[in-house]
């Protein structure tokens, strides 16, 4: 018999790296890095801009990956630092030209993805399930921070 534990790290683990695999195959279309797909959409659902402190909490990522990825997606001509006051602290991060272009084709294939991946859903079901996910994301946060309680 399947015990809770097993059935839900299995089905968030089986999610997560089916998740993985369709970034990886869409970015693998532009010549890029499949964890390269979240911080795109997130910079092309923010087009004003964002800092990188900003794109950390978007992303729930630590500031040494987005700094690795930011120089990387900088680089390739994707990304760009618009400074203000004349400094590059606190610089906002926007798309280029090219960049947005790639970044509009991976957000409509997430939201594809999305789409066939809750096929089946009623609008309801999909409210409960992000309901349920973010309080399961927000228990298993104060878990890791404060430990498991002793019985």
């Amino acid at each position: 018999m399947t015990t809770r534990f097993e059935h839900f790290s299995s089905a968030i683990y089986g999610i997560y790296r089916d998740i993985l695999k369709i970034q990886r195959d869409e970015m693998t279309k532009h010549h890029l890095k499949g964890s390269y797909a979240l911080y795109l959409t997130a910079l092309h659902h923010n087009p004003e801009g964002v800092t990188a402190t900003q794109l950390c909490e978007i992303c729930d990522k630590d500031k040494a990956a987005i700094s690795r990825v930011i120089s990387e997606l900088e680089e390739k001509g994707l990304v760009t630092r618009v400074s203000s006051n004349d400094t590059f602290y606190r610089a906002k991060l926007k798309l280029t030209e090219q960049g947005a272009l790639i970044a509009t084709q991976v957000d409509r294939a997430a939201g594809t993805a999305v789409e066939l991946a809750t096929k089946g859903m009623s609008p309801n079901d999909r409210r409960v399930m992000y309901e349920c996910l973010s309080l399961i994301a927000t228990n298993l946060r104060d878990i890791c921070k404060n430990g498991i309680p002793e019985n």
